[in-house]
């Protein structure tokens, strides 16, 4: 089965004070933007990339691509005004049945098991949304400011990579774009299809705050990365 991993890299420094986009930021000497790719080569040999950068951006891209990767396996494609939009850009390049990744450039820490078990969960069930558990009490605030606790086990935090089977995500992205739809799987669901949930990693949290890179130096030494 052709597999294809399409990265959005859409996200800005704003919350990380920094005026170069998170996935350009560097750990370690090298780009976030590196890592997250270099986990989906080394996770299948014929893993295909189609990275979604912002226009003004991808020079930058493609002079990562240059520095570190056989090039044969990653094309650019140009962004769109949202998320579903840049990705909708990317799924435009895949015409063949496979079995199709979409992942957050700034997971830098997602691990090849863990692609490689969205693999077999999408082979099996058609999709896999990677969750994780929360570690926190949760509330809801209703009306009236009145507000009232979560049941935790009842509630999951939602990852990338979500994964599908091509003959599923690709239609799905054909349905007009609504402002609900933060992620593949709400659009998969205003398709008309459900999703199936695996356990996703601990550690495959989302480059968002500053202290976020401290954390991702520390688990990529670890790994001797």
């Amino acid at each position: 089965m052709k597999k294809y991993a399409v990265i959005v890299a859409g996200g800005l420094g704003s919350r990380m004070h920094s005026n170069l986009p998170k996935q350009f930021i560097l750990i370690n000497h090298k780009p976030v933007l590196y890592y997250t790719i270099q986990t989906f080569l080394n996770a299948y040999e014929d893993m295909q990339i189609i990275l979604v950068l912002p226009e003004e951006h991808t020079g930058r891209g493609q002079e990562i691509i240059d520095a570190f990767f056989d090039y044969n396996r990653i094309r650019i494609v140009v962004g769109g005004r949202t998320r579903f939009h840049s990705v909708q850009n990317g799924l435009k390049e895949i015409n063949e049945e496979s079995i199709i990744f979409v992942h957050d450039a700034v997971r830098c820490l997602v691990s090849e098991n863990l692609v490689q078990r969205c693999f077999d969960a999408a082979i099996e069930f058609g999709s896999a949304i990677p969750v994780a558990n929360s570690k926190d009490s949760l509330r809801i605030v209703l009306p009236d400011n009145k507000n009232e606790v979560i049941d935790r086990e009842m509630v999951k935090l939602v990852q990338t990579p979500q994964t599908f089977h091509s003959k599923i995500l690709l239609p799905a992205f054909q349905i007009d774009y609504k402002e609900k739809f933060t992620d593949e799987a709400t659009v998969v669901e205003a398709f008309g299809l459900t999703v199936h949930l695996i356990s996703g990693e601990e550690r495959n949290i989302k480059i968002t705050h500053p202290i976020d890179i401290h954390i991702a130096e520390r688990i990529l030494d670890e790994r001797g990365i």
